[in-house]
């Protein structure tokens, strides 16, 4: 396994992390299958293990804190997050120091831990005001119950602004984020990478596969495979577009050419950046995170990057004046 610094920080995580956005726990055939990808991380080295508190009404958390016991606290480390709702009350919700206090201390129990080694923020919130939302992390760091704080998807003018307070007020500063980042989808690298490289900040991405579509099970001309999760998950069906299907026809070719699969492929490509601490990746089979692994041993010649580049006219945003 290969392990990266969460940007500045001592913190060390492991290259591939396991997430549980889509761990189907319906059935305990489900459950046997993933608590068996758990077990498998763990024995490859993974260390990084991704949750949060709105994931299947708190079943996630439940269920991830209890397969983790079995292995040595230390040798972890384990995340969540907070914003969604996880109840019908007015205050359920949001970055409010109220809901902050009250889900960390719901998160714990959960996960049989006494702390998170990281907590972020799961989307901004607008009706917050960030000095609040950042003194609770801070405090939330004093008193042990996290180690490292970070964000998901807020933009590069909110993370600046956020940085501007806690330098203000002193606080603990924040340590990662956590994106969406793939072939598909790369608005990180206009400004974003910049500004967590500026600050120090690790960079965790999520849905490093797009959801499936880099998977290659979604081929252009066959139809979709029966028990995939575009069978029944509108989010995967609107990105399985003709073009998107022909580019990912495209990107097949250029992993047989290296002599791998598509999924391997894309995740080589998406750690090619010194800048990525983790990519968080799901697996709701052992089979599906054993290929994962593979990408850990995959080079991917420059010459590659460049047709990808052609091949989504991808060029990162630049304004020249004068």
């Amino acid at each position: 396994m290969e392990y990266r610094h969460l940007g500045k920080q001592g913190l060390r995580v492991s290259a591939l992390a396991l997430g549980s956005w889509m761990t189907n726990l319906h059935g305990q055939e489900k459950q046997d299958l993933a608590a068996q990808s758990i077990k498998l991380a763990y024995e490859n080295g993974i260390n990084f293990f991704d949750c949060a508190d709105a994931y299947s009404g708190g079943a996630a958390e439940r269920f991830l804190g209890e397969s983790l016991k079995q292995f040595p606290r230390k040798e972890l480390v384990i995340s969540s997050k907070v914003y969604f709702p996880t109840g019908e009350g007015a205050n359920d919700r949001g970055l409010s120091r109220k809901h902050i206090m009250e889900s960390i201390d719901t998160s714990l129990k959960n996960m049989q831990t006494d702390y998170l080694d990281l907590y972020f923020c799961h989307r901004f919130d607008p009706e917050t005001p960030l000095e609040e939302t950042l003194t609770a992390l801070s405090n939330l760091v004093d008193a042990g119950k996290v180690l490292y704080y970070g964000v998901s998807e807020w933009t590069p003018v909110q993370i600046l602004e956020a940085q501007l307070i806690i330098q203000r007020n002193g606080l603990h500063p924040m340590s990662v984020v956590q994106p969406q980042y793939n072939i598909f989808d790369r608005y990180i690298e206009n400004e974003l990478m910049d500004v967590c490289g500026r600050l120090g900040l690790g960079i965790v991405p999520f849905s490093p596969l797009s959801q499936g579509l880099l998977t290659g099970k979604y081929r252009l001309g066959q139809p979709i495979p029966a028990g995939s999760r575009a069978t029944y998950q509108d989010q995967i069906q609107a990105m399985l577009t003709e073009d998107n299907l022909k580019k990912v026809e495209e990107l097949v070719k250029m992993a047989d050419e290296l002599n791998t699969d598509l999924a391997t492929f894309s995740l080589a490509w998406a750690l090619r950046d010194p800048r990525i601490s983790s990519l968080i990746t799901g697996a709701s089979k052992p089979a599906q995170l054993q290929n994962n692994l593979k990408a850990l041993d995959l080079h991917i010649p420059d010459d590659y990057f460049k047709r990808i580049d052609t091949l989504f006219h991808f060029k990162k945003f630049s304004r020249h004046i004068g």
